[in-house]
């Protein structure tokens, strides 16, 4: 029992550390959202006395809202499209048999080492020639296919017994019956920690949406942001830290809705 309690101890001390390395940033960007920049600059850890000024220049000037109306429009979209299909591609490699599966699947695999920025330009000329570009089309269908996802589905559904597949044929359901009746009930733990991943994920796109969009009706909010901070002109850092905080509330909102399901999906995922 004694020799227990020191590694108690220092575990709790290691996650105290590191609770305040990760919530500080937060704790004083929710400070400098009420201060102006004379009072930033004087590094006070107290609120400042700008708070509905720099609520004002974020969302009366520079209407903050619009671009989280399309960050949320973009997020929901790719969330929902990327659970979708990566149902559909996790059916289609444990329940059905055809030529090159494995190397597809090792195809996908490889794509899960290669960040998106890899790809951009030649994404970027392919969308252009589509003549998608400054639209909603360009912000989502690219991003609808997850070998993430696809990779997971694939484990948990590995993971089921076979019986139920069997028993599904034996009743007459077809493959889309068998995955709407039989196993997205079963799986709600998985498809909910794949959702809060892939929202987050979208939310925080900036790369390719500063690209491919060049009207400002349909930038989203970390474009937003940037426009916030004012470019080459002086900074004000109250405003920005204030949209930066707001723009921080959506993921943490659908993260704490999930919550019970993110981390039983990923627990279920490391014990398979």
């Amino acid at each position: 029992m004694t020799a227990v309690l020191p590694k108690r101890w220092y575990a709790h001390l290691v996650l105290l550390i590191a609770c305040f390395f990760i919530g500080f940033p937060l704790f004083y960007a929710i400070l400098v959202s009420t201060q102006s920049n004379s009072e930033v600059f004087r590094y006070q850890f107290s609120p400042g006395n700008s708070f509905w000024e720099n609520w004002e220049s974020v969302i009366e000037v520079r209407q903050l809202q619009n671009y989280m109306v399309n960050s949320a429009v973009m997020a929901v979209a790719i969330t929902i499209g990327k659970t979708i299909l990566s149902l559909l591609a996790g059916l289609a490699f444990v329940y059905f048999r055809f030529p090159g599966k494995w190397l597809v699947f090792g195809f996908i695999l490889i794509t899960l080492m290669m960040p998106t920025e890899v790809l951009i330009i030649a994404l970027f000329r392919f969308v252009n020639q589509l003549g998608w570009a400054d639209s909603y089309t360009a912000l989502i269908v690219p991003f609808l296919a997850s070998a993430t996802g696809t990779f997971l589905f694939r484990q948990h559904f590995a993971n089921i017994p076979a019986e139920l597949s069997e028993a599904a044929q034996l009743d007459g359901a077809n493959p889309l019956q068998f995955l709407v009746r039989v196993l997205v009930p079963i799986s709600w733990n998985t498809i909910g920690a794949l959702a809060v991943v892939q929202f987050i994920y979208a939310w925080n796109m900036y790369l390719w949406p500063s690209m491919i969009i060049t009207s400002q009706s349909l930038d989203v909010v970390q474009v937003g942001i940037a426009s916030v901070s004012g470019g080459d002109t002086s900074i004000e850092y109250g405003p920005v830290m204030l949209a930066a905080v707001i723009a921080s509330l959506p993921p943490l909102i659908v993260f704490l809705a999930l919550q019970k399901q993110f981390m039983s999906g990923f627990a279920v995922s490391r014990d398979k």
